[in-house]
């Protein structure tokens, strides 16, 4: 059971690489891997269990966090229009996106990162992402909102992209162009 000691911290170097594609189809060990990044999402939601093994709650968590560098991400929410996601996926990529952009008004967290990072982060409204699922299917989720800003959140781990790199320094509330807040 992956546990917050098994999450990685910013600072570490493999938060900054850029992942390796896993061979399809997966090795057993990737499968297993990518079952239990779910499992912790499914763990940090449920209130007794995060009590007892002191998880933080998350939405979405990529392999990079647990200090694994291939390209693998899981994801386990409910959108702001109650449509559930819950997802391993291996090798996700952005294969189309819009230009209108949307952000979280609240900015965004990261398990692997143990401070306030205050905010917005812009991101594309909509995206079409291409995976392969836990059972080797080929997969394509059309996003918008917040589903498209938790897959982007993820997807850009892979990249060694952290969410405050997105963030406009001089002025990090500065409403992002051509964007919406998607929890407005």
């Amino acid at each position: 059971m992956i546990t917050m000691n098994d999450i990685i911290r910013e600072g570490h170097p493999a938060l900054r690489k850029v992942t390796e594609e896993v061979e399809i189809p997966p090795a057993e060990e990737d499968k297993k891997i990518l079952e239990e990044m779910l499992d912790y999402l499914k763990n940090s939601q449920d209130e007794q269990v995060c009590e007892r093994y002191g998880l933080r709650p998350g939405v979405g968590l990529a392999a990079p966090q647990i200090n694994v560098n291939k390209r693998m991400v899981a994801v386990h929410f409910t959108d702001l229009n109650d449509k559930f996601y819950s997802y391993g996926l291996l090798n996700p990529r952005i294969v189309s996106h819009s230009v209108e952009r949307t952000y979280l008004s609240s900015g965004e967290g990261c398990l692997s990162v143990d401070r306030e990072v205050p905010g917005y982060v812009p991101r594309y409204r909509r995206v079409t992402v291409k995976a392969t699922d836990l059972e080797g299917k080929e997969v394509k989720l059309r996003l918008k909102d917040y589903a498209s800003i938790v897959f982007q959140h993820e997807i850009d781990h892979l990249h060694g992209i952290m969410f405050y790199d997105h963030i406009d320094s001089d002025q990090p509330f500065k409403e992002p162009e051509n964007a919406k807040p998607a929890d407005a």
